[in-house]
């Protein structure tokens, strides 16, 4: 490259030069600050090096717009195709960007939706590359951090790099989604469309062909990390293997395979028979992996799934579907379903008998969508926006089943969120096992004699799963434990398809 302006921070390293391995955790080096309000969010970055200049130097003019700016402009919209390779690797960079930043993948993606007014095929291909991304971020990191002597200023730069080099390193098995000189034509493309990146097309380019002619040299190199070998921060590989010394392998890669959709049949409206006659008609064929589960051989749009809008089946994973037959429930029953939201199994309760239900979830939002999934079952409940962990919402009459689903690192859901891995740190699983007691505890109080409370997460830790159910038990003498699954690890296979999920069913005492 020739442009030698200050406020460019990569430079990528000359074609001839060996890779070398990097010093420290390439993962961490291109994170954004959060906001301060927020600094539990905050990851390590690096600001931009200002340019030197003489104390005495008159205010230099504005700097035009496609120099390199301290954050990226999120709610540009860029002036490309909307069916465009080049539209999607814009906006997966921005929602890559978003999450290194601290937002949640789902709500990244809605952010740039609303941002580049995305058409719905302009929607899909963004967010299928951003997911893409998540599961080869930090092979992606890696690869990026091999080529170059530092990292870019603007997030969202480094973003559309990895989305790029996403695509022309898919995993093994995998055929390539586009011709290599197609991702890198368009990547360059996506950078010189926006204000941010402009000034960094030559660089784009060089790093991305660099790539494709040391490909088998760097990937060697990459895969000696165990960032880019597995996709996992080194914390939660670490943890993987102290709690699974013997299948460790087999987690971290169920993690990264991209997660079937899961139907669960309404059976109170359509038995499983006629359904699958109902798939089969609609030419879409699907396997049983559980008592009303149905796994489909090809995802699609659920406007394409038949009887979805009817409220015949809902869309849920088959080791979920397990918690509410669980509960043993009886028409009549007072149920709570805590931390109900986005309201699957809260739906699952009400399929499967007349209960009175109070669904409960601290967020509002979240809540809504418990409402939702209901009305389009044909279903209703009382949504109580509360925290668990607090009696205030209570009216002082017990419940006769609990189902306490309750916050936890997500570990065991990874493959549908894979996100996740790169959102938490090691110290969240602490703080969220102390909040998860608390819910326990305060639940434990609104549960009748002879009642039964359902204590789920969807994580693989220990801490979070067996060992909170111990101590729960410990510190409850009134509590008896029954039968119920204990630690499902992911899975997948003939007649069997289910996230890592967690259950311990206890029942209280009659004085």
């Amino acid at each position: 490259m020739t442009d030698k302006r200050p406020t460019l921070t990569i430079k990528p390293k000359a074609a001839s030069a060996r890779p070398t391995k990097p010093a420290g955790n390439p993962a961490a080096q291109y994170a954004r600050p959060k906001p301060a309000a927020k600094p539990e969010r905050k990851l390590d970055a690096k600001p931009a090096a200002a340019p030197n200049k003489p104390a005495a130097a008159p205010t230099p003019a504005p700097r035009p717009s496609y120099e390199v700016k301290p954050q990226f402009q999120q709610a540009y919209r860029p002036d490309l195709p909307g069916d465009s390779l080049a539209l999607a690797l814009l906006g997966a960079a921005s929602a890559v960007a978003q999450v290194r930043g601290g937002t949640a993948l789902p709500q990244a993606l809605s952010n740039v939706f609303a941002a580049f007014g995305a058409t719905p095929q302009g929607r899909g291909a963004i967010q299928d590359l951003a997911y893409r991304t998540m599961r080869g971020l930090g092979r992606a990191e890696t690869l990026l951090g091999l080529m170059t002597t530092k990292a870019p200023d603007v997030p969202m730069l480094v973003g559309l790099i990895q989305c790029a080099l996403v695509l022309l390193d898919p995993p093994a098995g995998e055929a390539p989604a586009y011709e290599p000189f197609t991702i890198v034509d368009q990547a360059v493309t996506a950078a010189g469309n926006h204000p941010d990146m402009a000034h960094a097309k030559a660089m784009v380019n060089a790093v991305l062909r660099r790539f494709l002619r040391e490909r088998e040299e760097l990937v060697a190199t990459a895969l000696k990390q165990a960032l880019a070998q597995w996709n996992y921060p080194q914390w939660w590989i670490d943890a993987t293997k102290a709690a699974y010394p013997r299948d460790w392998e087999a987690i971290l890669a169920a993690g990264n395979r991209h997660p079937p959709l899961t139907l669960r049949v309404n059976t109170r409206k359509i038995s499983l028979e006629d359904y699958l006659r109902q798939l089969e008609q609609a030419g879409l064929e699907a396997d049983q992996v559980g008592p009303a589960a149905l796994r489909l051989k090809q995802a699609t749009n659920v406007s394409q799934i038949p009887g979805f809008h009817d409220g015949l089946v809902s869309v849920q994973d088959a080791g979920a579907q397990l918690a509410a037959p669980l509960l043993g429930l009886e028409d009549g029953m007072r149920v709570l379903d805590a931390c109900a939201a986005p309201g699957g199994k809260s739906g699952h309760i009400l399929e499967l008998a007349n209960v009175e239900l109070t669904a409960v979830d601290a967020d509002p939002q979240r809540l809504a969508r418990v409402g939702d999934n209901l009305g389009r079952l044909g279903l209703s409940a009382t949504l109580v926006a509360a925290e668990a962990q607090s009696k205030d919402w209570w009216d002082g009459q017990a419940f006769d089943r609990i189902l306490a689903d309750v916050p936890c690192t997500a570990s065991g859901i990874v493959r549908r969120h894979p996100d996740i891995r790169w959102l938490r740190r090691k110290t969240d699983t602490r703080q969220l096992t102390t909040l998860s007691g608390e819910i326990l505890d305060n639940l434990w109080q609104m549960l009748r004699a002879d009642g039964k409370l359902l204590f789920v997460t969807c994580s693989l830790w220990p801490q979070e799963s067996e060992a909170q159910a111990a101590a729960f038990a410990a510190r409850h003498t009134d509590a008896v434990r029954l039968d119920a699954p204990g630690q499902l690890l992911p899975a997948s296979g003939a007649g069997l398809d289910h996230d890592g999920l967690f259950y311990a069913l206890f029942q209280k005492r009659a004085a």
